[in-house]
């Protein structure tokens, strides 16, 4: 006999009609086919972008035969916090890329890699100790295998490290330790600091490897850095600041330090800032670097004698700025890297000659590393629009740069808009500008795009062709991209970097509006669906856009500075911003801060605008978005204000750095009217309930 009713049969039946259609569901999302491009390739998006390898960092062996390298990738766990962790890697010199192998795991990250001068031990740092005393020390590694051991253990931990010639010692940047009374009142947060008082000096120590003691070799009223042994190991340069702080950082001195006797002297006697010294493999020579203060801090190659003689300017005629010198073995030349417009390129400086060749012509970014003892190879990275940053090898003719590592192979998988530089005339004056353009994904040159300006930081940077992973996300959503190199650029020499000077927000604006009117008139950019965003001073220039025109649909500013008379206050870097205003603080020069500050012109915003911020921002405080926010909100503009805790200038924690990504791709997807293609349906319907 049959029990069941009729009702309870229907409802039964519906409920398992509901979890097989919950289940189809969840399938079809599950299997749901990653979008792709019309030639059937995968499109990049936020997840690819963090996959990307980060490589930086190559030194070759004693021996030139291998290549250390460092490789960051970011960790990405289910329920657990995402983070970036760095490995060492080594590869032969000659490759190929397949036999690079990975030589450190774990949950600590490893930098400043150096080999033993006998090429049988890679050392490096790594962070050592209880997890609420962590401290950086030196690690060493048998390059033949086996795990590391820690070496030192300088108690406030270790910035940099050297090996001396002979390997039996280390040298140390390194702050000194605490007193124990100092540690006891920071345990019971008894911590008051005194501005501008008590800060943490580095000085030089050196660290007997075998005994396992330490001396420190410099005291004095300065910090140091960047510390380099003679071939004969009986003396050090280094250069030495004022202070710690980030406004101090081009007080520069270059030193020479005898380590028997302790007695230091200058490199050069020039009033100038030096730095960056460098040992020609002989020891009878140093190359280093010069800049000049005001108006601008144009970088100079000199050499001087290793014994105190009159230095020489190897860059007299070379308009751009020098990079790190890096000796060729015979001590004839000195090679380094330098950026000429939207490049990085490698010259070489004649020391008898006082010339300057350019050795490359290859459109991307090239960092020279290293020369090989014999002379036969040179290591360093390259870069370009398509290729994220890997290890090359080449002889000293720089011809042909082979690469040695492949550590994102797997984008091959994916369709990358083409990237290419544009010129177009200013409407300030005429002058010729160039930039960056980044095509969509399946660019039809007959059709209009919905389009994105994006100035760069600085303003002294430059825009350059290396792989960009913002500009690809957005290039696989169907965006045009410009990053133009306004006046105030680097890459052109001292004039066209000085040409902003008491100009912010005029002939920069300038140029960038015509860039933009340049890709309407090529018929690329869609006039009615133009958006703009930047960061830093990009933030301040997208800040000025926002209240000078209403050509555009969207504006997103990050860590912008829209009241420059406050800024200057706030700020980590308030000489720099000297340098832009007859190098003269606010209350000294008032209204031409003000006059170029985009609060001045508040009332004129009618953009929806989304403003992004970390909370823990030095370089441009957040007090700096909260106004500008504030006038907006005031003013019933839409606007949309996203902060991001721990989060300084420049974001570090992967799971921030996607949800800016995101939040760009949602509210541009919004009022450019060109939806997402490459984000989770939940993550976009979670970030669209923000939208203004």
């Amino acid at each position: 006999m049959n029990y069941f009713k009729p009702a309870a049969c229907i409802c039964v039946l519906l409920l398992a009609t509901s979890a097989i259609a919950k289940a189809q569901e969840t399938k079809e999302k599950q299997e749901a086919p990653a979008p792709r491009s019309k030639d059937g390739k995968k499109l990049f998006g936020t997840a690819e972008a963090l996959r990307v390898a980060r490589v930086f960092s190559p030194r070759i062996s004693p021996d030139g035969s291998r290549v250390a390298y460092l490789a960051a990738e970011t960790k990405m766990e289910k329920d657990k916090p995402w983070k970036s962790m760095t490995q060492l890697w080594l590869v032969p010199t000659a490759g190929p890329a397949s036999l690079a192998r990975q030589y450190t795991r774990g949950e600590e990250s490893v930098s400043g890699v150096q080999w033993s001068p006998d090429g049988k031990l890679v050392a490096f740092l790594m962070n050592a100790g209880e997890e609420k005393d962590k401290k950086q020390q030196v690690w060493f590694m048998y390059v033949d295998g086996g795990e590391p051991w820690q070496v030192t253990k300088h108690k406030s931990g270790v910035r940099s490290f050297e090996f001396s010639p002979d390997g039996k010692t280390l040298l140390l940047v390194a702050t000194v330790p605490e007193p124990e009374d100092q540690e006891k009142r920071m345990k019971n947060k008894d911590d008051a600091e005194v501005v501008d008082h008590d800060m943490k000096m580095a000085q030089l120590w050196t660290w007997n490897v075998s005994a396992g003691d330490e001396k420190q070799i410099t005291k004095g009223d300065f910090t140091v850095s960047d510390p380099h042994w003679s071939p004969d190991g009986a003396h050090i340069t280094f250069t030495s600041n004022l202070t710690p702080r980030l406004d101090d950082g081009s007080l520069q001195t270059a030193w020479v330090l005898d380590v028997a006797s302790g007695k230091q002297r200058k490199v050069s006697d020039t009033t100038d800032f030096t730095h960056t010294a460098r040992w020609s493999p002989d020891g009878k020579w140093i190359a280093y670097l010069v800049s000049r203060a005001a108006p601008f801090n144009q970088t100079n190659l000199f050499v001087a004698s290793a014994d105190g003689g009159k230095a020489r300017k190897l860059t007299e005629a070379f308009e751009l700025n020098a990079g790190e010198p890096v000796w060729a073995p015979d001590g004839k030349t000195v090679y380094f890297s330098s950026n000429t417009r939207e490049s990085v390129e490698i010259f070489a400086a004649e020391v008898s000659a006082g010339s300057i060749r350019q050795l490359t012509e290859k459109p991307g970014v090239i960092n020279l590393a290293e020369i090989s003892a014999n002379g036969l190879t040179a290591v360093g990275t390259w870069s370009d629009p398509d290729h994220p940053a890997e290890v090359f090898r080449s002889d000293l003719k720089f011809r042909a740069i082979q690469l040695v590592t492949n550590q994102n192979a797997w984008l091959d998988e994916y369709a990358l808009g083409s990237t290419g530089v544009e010129k177009w005339k200013s409407s300030k004056d005429g002058m010729e500008i160039d930039g960056i353009v980044t095509k969509p994904v399946d660019f039809d040159a007959s059709r209009k795009h919905p389009f994105l300006l994006n100035p760069h930081g600085g303003p002294t940077g430059a825009s350059l062709l290396t792989f960009n992973p913002t500009e690809q996300i957005l290039a696989a959503n169907g965006y045009l991209i410009l990053e133009p190199n306004f006046r105030g650029s680097t890459g052109r020499g001292d004039t066209f970097a000085g040409a902003n000077q008491n100009d912010w927000g005029d002939g920069d604006y300038k140029d960038d509006m015509s860039g933009v009117q340049a890709m309407v008139d090529r018929g690329w950019a869609d006039a009615e669906r133009l958006g703009a965003f930047g960061w830093s001073y990009g933030g301040y220039m997208t800040m000025w856009i926002d209240t000078q025109t209403d050509k555009f649909k969207a504006i997103s500013p990050g860590a912008g500075l829209p009241d420059l008379y406050s800024m200057y206050s706030q700020t980590d870097i308030h000489r720099y911003m000297t340098m832009f205003f007859d190098n003269k603080e606010p209350w000294d020069n008032f209204q031409e801060y003000w006059d170029h500050s985009p609060m001045k012109y508040i009332e004129n915003v009618k953009t929806p605008t989304m403003i992004l911020h970390g909370q823990s921002d030095t370089r441009v405080p957040i007090p700096q978005s909260e106004e500008f926010y504030r006038g907006l909100y005031q003013r019933h503009v839409p606007v949309e204000y996203v902060t991001y805790p721990r989060e300084n200038h420049g974001f570090v924690e992967p799971r921030h750095i996607q949800d800016r990504w995101q939040r760009y791709l949602v509210f541009f997807g919004k009022y450019l009217n060109n939806p997402p293609r490459t984000e989770p349906k939940d993550v976009l319907d979670r970030l669209s309930k923000d939208l203004p």
